[in-house]
């Protein structure tokens, strides 16, 4: 019988000092990078799965001998970074370090040479990465803005779905404001559908809230002085 401890043991995983785990070549463009911004921080702010990873341009090793992928944006869970993050195998994402591919990949399209329906397709299949997410706002592949997949086997199944069960998340497009551009967004949801918000707009909820809560108060102080009562003694 084998031992499947020794077999690990002989693995031949590759020199994490030897992989490029960053190039600091610019690649990306204003909206795309507005967007990877906005999927990440609604996460950390609102999101409440604990533990997880997401990132937006952040290297997946993924198979040996072979060069790390790089989603504009990925969604671990029940993983975390390692607290030694500047040692050089933590940091990017080594699967056979966090044990685990991401569940969820996302690709923004922004020209037609992305190869995100073909090449990239079948690299997340092998991967295993549970969901495969293609946002194509400008309809450079076609005529859909947002292609879903799961992996059923070793295949990419579409989905008509937005919500995925599995992993308590749900997808949606929303017209507003981020960052100080108006636009049309690709947000995360709840199962009821309202949006993941972001620190900035929980932050902006909490001030209309006084706000509201200021002028209630001052309406009340109004009309107790209209009837002859001083609000500032009765309070006492």
């Amino acid at each position: 019988m084998i031992n499947p401890l020794a077999v690990a043991d002989e693995v031949a995983f590759p020199d994490a000092n030897q992989l490029i785990t960053e190039d600091d070549t610019p690649v990306d463009n204003f909206a795309s990078a507005k967007q990877q911004r906005l999927l990440v921080s609604s996460l950390y702010s609102s999101w409440q799965t604990e533990p997880f990873l997401a990132e937006a341009n952040v290297g997946i090793y993924h198979t040996v001998n072979q060069p790390a992928i790089v989603p504009d944006v990925f969604v671990s869970l029940d993983v975390q970074v390692p607290k030694d993050w500047w040692e050089k195998p933590n940091r990017c994402y080594l699967v056979w370090n966090f044990g685990k591919s991401p569940e969820i990949v996302l690709e923004i399209v922004s020209n037609r040479v992305g190869n995100e329906l073909t090449d990239k397709l079948q690299t997340y299949a092998h991967m295993r990465a549970s969901y495969y997410i293609v946002y194509d706002p400008a309809q450079h592949l076609g005529d859909t803005e947002l292609y879903l997949y799961e992996l059923r086997g070793h295949r990419y199944v579409e989905l008509s779905e937005t919500w995925l069960e599995p992993v308590n998340l749900g997808l949606t497009r929303w017209q507003g404001s981020f960052e100080g551009r108006q636009d049309t967004w690709l947000r995360w949801c709840d199962a009821q559908g309202n949006i993941l918000l972001t620190g900035d707009e929980k932050a902006g909820q909490e001030h209309q809230r006084a706000e509201q809560e200021r002028q209630r108060a001052d309406r009340l102080a109004e009309l107790l002085k209209a009837q002859g009562i001083d609000p500032d003694q009765s309070s006492l």
